[in-house]
């Protein structure tokens, strides 16, 4: 070795095993890799930033879809625990006798309270699943009993014992009902 490699060799001790290496690989028999041309690289490059630049759409997109999802159920939870005030103003309702003159200022008052609870409830898009008469739908409506009857169709709703209701068309509560089915 001369003087200028012996003290290129001091001052990059890496340079000595890459040459090593590359010894190696012609011992071997191995061609060394040629180097990707500019072109190559460039392409390569605009690859990587178009994948990155789809990659970060569809993560503004998921965000976006989550914070609207945020916005549409963030009442879930309060409304939950307001439905059973709206059924005990309606049970209210059913247990004052219509004909009694001195209970029809109450029943007015109860029925005005129960219609603007309803109102704010639809304005936030709260919605009543009340089913009766209808086909009966697993994915409103839990079957609390089925009965015989012959008057209607078989898996047809006879009777709510506890309206649902869906928050911006997600189901918050399902329905409490009596299925009919075919007479034995």
């Amino acid at each position: 070795m001369s003087d200028e490699e012996n003290k290129a060799q001091d001052e990059n001790p890496d340079l000595e095993d890459q040459q090593t290496v590359e010894d190696e690989h012609r011992e071997e028999g191995a061609e060394p890799q040629p180097e990707p041309s500019v072109d190559d690289q460039l392409q390569e490059s605009r690859e990587q930033m178009l994948r990155i630049q789809a990659e970060m759409q569809n993560v503004r997109r998921r965000a976006e879809r989550d914070v609207a999802n945020a916005h549409k159920f963030a009442l879930e939870k309060f409304a939950g625990e307001l439905l059973p005030v709206v059924d005990n103003l309606e049970r209210a309702l059913a247990a004052i006798d219509s004909d009694d003159e001195t209970q029809k200022a109450v029943r007015e008052g109860l029925e005005l309270t129960l219609k603007s609870f309803t109102d704010v409830l639809n304005k936030f898009d709260l919605v009543a699943v009340n089913p009766i008469g209808e086909p009966f739908d697993p994915e409103l409506s839990q079957a609390m009993a089925q009965v015989p009857n012959p008057e209607l169709e078989p898996n047809t709703v006879m009777e709510v014992f506890q309206k649902g209701y869906t928050l911006s068309g997600r189901l918050l509560r399902p329905a409490m009902v009596v299925v009919s089915k075919a007479a034995e």
